[in-house]
């Protein structure tokens, strides 16, 4: 599969982290791919500002060297557990982040730089195939929610979301959420590179959430031109809640990935009053691609 080269692995902690390079590796291995590994350290002189803010000198240079320090450490536990892992995966080359990749083999590259989180990533992830985040815990890791949405708004590329626990073997069973709109179409062409060596792939809808657009027959048909062969399975909401419904569809179909569009409504209402997007991203236990 020479659809995906280099895949952005951004780890802004070590929360979730290991899940998110066995993942990686696995991609790694499946595509011949490069996993950038990358952490972002956040820049002390950005507190400098809120000496402005009634603020002493004195009291911004204590806050600046204590978040110099907290930043240091967690450099030092993500690249400890990037040399934990790496050394236990002796068929995944170990190579600087701007060399020459092993041609169709597995390689991996770490790499720390100074600034925003929010700015680097997305920069980086609009010249990866794909940007793989570790699975942002609902209040537990602001920062690597920060940077998925970041990912999904400004990259223009698919971000995939690594579940809690570490996964074993292969992707093999594909579900892919399909609703008609811009943003299920991206996903479903995201989806591609993994459905073209599945085992299995199912496109799940629901009459409730379908919007103008093709319908699932359509992309029976286009999966198909792609010789890529999968079945549509109509699935009904749980307590009214669309999202429920779809991972429980996803469940039913014993399936190791999910495809789908993030936020066609926007993501304040869902924020707000909830949606299929939020739902996903904070329940599912199961390997998640979103597009835009």
């Amino acid at each position: 599969m020479k659809d995906v080269r280099k895949i952005l692995l951004p780890l802004p902690s070590t929360s979730n982290a290991e899940a998110a390079l066995v993942r990686g590796g696995n991609f790694a291995r499946r595509f011949g791919a490069h996993l950038a590994v990358l952490h972002v350290r956040p820049d002390g002189r950005d507190i400098a500002p809120l000496a402005g803010e009634g603020m002493s000198g004195a009291m911004v240079e204590d806050l600046m060297r204590s978040a110099d320090h907290e930043s240091a450490r967690h450099a030092h536990d993500v690249h400890t557990l990037f040399e934990r892992y790496t050394a236990a995966q002796p068929d995944i080359q170990v190579v600087p982040l701007h060399s020459m990749y092993p041609v169709d083999a597995p390689s991996i590259s770490f790499t720390v730089v100074r600034g925003a989180e929010s700015e680097i990533v997305p920069a980086q992830a609009r010249l990866s195939d794909f940007t793989l985040v570790p699975h942002p815990d609902s209040g537990d890791e602001v920062s690597s929610s920060e940077t998925l949405h970041a990912v999904l708004f400004d990259s223009g590329r698919p971000v995939v979301m690594a579940p809690r626990t570490s996964p074993v073997g292969l992707i093999k069973r594909v579900c892919i959420g399909w609703n008609g709109t811009a943003e299920s179409s991206s996903a479903l062409r995201g989806a591609l590179a993994w459905a073209q060596t599945a085992e299995a792939v199912r496109v799940l809808h629901c009459g409730d959430y379908q919007r103008r657009g093709p319908s699932a027959k359509d992309v029976l048909e286009y999966l198909a031109a792609h010789s890529i062969k999968a079945d549509a399975v109509e699935f009904q909401p749980i307590d009214r809640d669309v999202g429920k419904g779809l991972l429980a569809a996803c469940k039913d179909f014993d399936a190791d990935m999910l495809a789908m569009g993030a936020y066609s409504h926007s993501r304040l209402r869902q924020l707000i009053l909830g949606g299929v997007t939020r739902h996903v991203l904070e329940t599912a236990d199961i390997t998640v691609l979103m597009s835009r």
